[in-house]
C-alpha cells in the first residue's frame, strides 16, 4: 500500500530557532519514516517583502536552511529536500491560481490582516502568496499538510482553491488535510513570553529566541535572562506564562513528563528551573550543531541534496501543471 504524502516548507532566513524546530522540523524527522514527504525552502515567499531582500544573503540562507534540515536528522534517503525556486512549476501553478482565487478570499487572511495594519504600503506578493502557497501543496497531491491550529487556514484556502479550479475548468486536483498534532507545545518568545517565537522579532532582539547554531554558552546566557515573574510556581497548571515556556522547553528537550518535572523541581526556584532548561537545550542542541558544521564544510554534499531533490520534486510538479495548463487551454 502506498504511503500517503506529506508536504511543508520553511522561509530562509540564514537561522532556525527553537520554535521553528519544535514545530516543524522535529515534526518532520518523525514524519518521514511513516509518509511520502517533500520538504522544501520556500525562497519565493521571501520575496513577498522586497525589501528586505539582499540575493547572496539569500543564496546563502538557502544553504544554511537545507544544512539544519539535515542536520536535525531529514534523510534525503528517506524523504525530498529541496529549494522552492529550483522548481520552476511553482511560480507558473501560482499565477494560474492566483488568477482564479477570488480577491476577497485572499484579503480576509490572518497573516495579511496583521502585516498589512498600519502599513503605508504593502506589496502585491503579501496579498497573494497563499496562492503560492496552494500551489506549493497542490503540485504534489498531498494528503497532509503538517500546520499548528493556528495555520489551518491557510490550508482551508488551498482547499477552497483546488474547489474553484474545479469549478472553472473541471479539473480535480488532491485536496489537503490538515495534520495538526494532538498536543502541540507552542514556544514562546523568552524576551516576552506573550507572543510566539519569531523570526522577524529575533532578527531585531537577540534574547528573543534561541537559534539552532547558538553555542552552549550563548543558550545559558540567554535562558539566564529569560523572563519569568515574582512568585514561585513550578508546576505546568499554575505557572506564569514566561515559566511555563522553560518548563516546556524542559518537557520537550529532556524527555521527561510533567509530573516527573514538577516533582524534581518542587521546593527549587527559578534560576534551578533556567539551569535545567540551558542544560536540557543544550544537550539536545549539540550533535546538531556539529552535524551543522560539518554539513556546511561539504558544500559537494549539500549542492547534491538540492540537484538531488530538485530533480524528483519537478518530475512530480511538472506533470500536474501540466494537466492544469491543459484544463486552462495553456501551452
Amino acid at each position: 500500500m502506498a504511503k500517503k504524502r506529506v508536504v511543508s516548507g520553511v522561509q530562509p532566513t540564514g537561522f532556525l530557532h527553537l520554535g521553528n524546530y519544535v514545530g516543524a522540523v522535529k515534526r518532520w524527522v518523525e514524519l518521514q519514516d511513516e509518509y511520502e514527504c517533500f520538504f522544501f525552502v520556500a525562497d519565493l515567499h521571501s520575496l513577498t517583502i522586497p525589501e528586505q531582500v539582499e540575493a547572496a544573503a539569500l543564496r546563502e540562507s538557502v544553504r544554511v536552511t537545507v544544512a539544519l534540515y539535515l542536520a536535525s536528522g531529514l534523510d534525503p534517503e528517506r524523504c525530498v529536500i529541496f529549494r522552492q525556486s529550483a522548481v520552476p512549476a511553482h511560480a507558473e501553478m501560482a499565477w494560474i491560481l492566483t488568477c482564479a482565487t477570488p480577491i476577497g478570499w485572499l484579503e480576509r487572511m490572518t497573516q495579511y490582516k496583521s502585516k498589512s495594519a498600519g502599513a503605508e504600503s504593502v506589496g502585491s506578493g503579501l496579498l497573494t502568496y497563499p496562492a503560492l502557497q496552494a500551489a506549493d501543496i497542490l503540485l504534489y497531491h498531498a494528503d497532509y499538510v503538517p500546520v499548528g491550529a493556528d495555520q489551518k487556514q491557510h490550508v482551508e484556502l488551498t482547499r477552497d482553491i483546488a474547489g474553484r479550479m474545479k469549478s472553472l475548468f473541471g479539473i480535480q486536483l488532491k485536496t489537503p488535510e490538515p495534520l495538526i498534532p494532538a498536543s502541540g507545545a507552542r514556544i514562546m518568545g523568552l524576551d516576552d513570553p506573550t507572543e510566539k517565537m519569531s523570526k522577524s522579532t529575533a532578527a531585531e532582539r537577540p534574547n528573543h529566541a534561541i537559534l539552532m547554531q547558538d553555542d552552549e554558552a550563548t543558550i545559558r546566557k540567554k535562558l539566564r535572562v529569560a523572563v519569568t515573574d515574582l512568585g514561585r510556581d513550578t508546576t505546568f497548571a499554575g505557572a506564569q506564562p514566561g515559566v511555563r515556556n522553560l518548563l516546556e522547553l524542559i518537557r520537550i528537550f529532556s524527555g521527561k513528563s510533567e509530573a516527573e518535572i514538577e516533582r524534581e523541581l518542587d521546593g527549587k526556584g527559578y534560576s534551578q528551573l533556567k539551569g535545567w532548561a540551558a542544560d536540557a537545550v543544550a544537550e539536545a542542541l549539540a550533535p546538531i550543531r556539529a552535524r551543522y558544521e560539518e554539513i556546511m564544510r561539504d558544500p559537494e554534499y549539500l549542492d547534491g541534496v538540492l540537484r538531488d531533490g530538485a530533480q524528483r520534486a519537478h518530475a512530480i510538479a511538472a506533470e500536474t501543471l501540466r494537466s492544469v495548463k491543459d484544463a486552462v487551454g495553456l501551452v
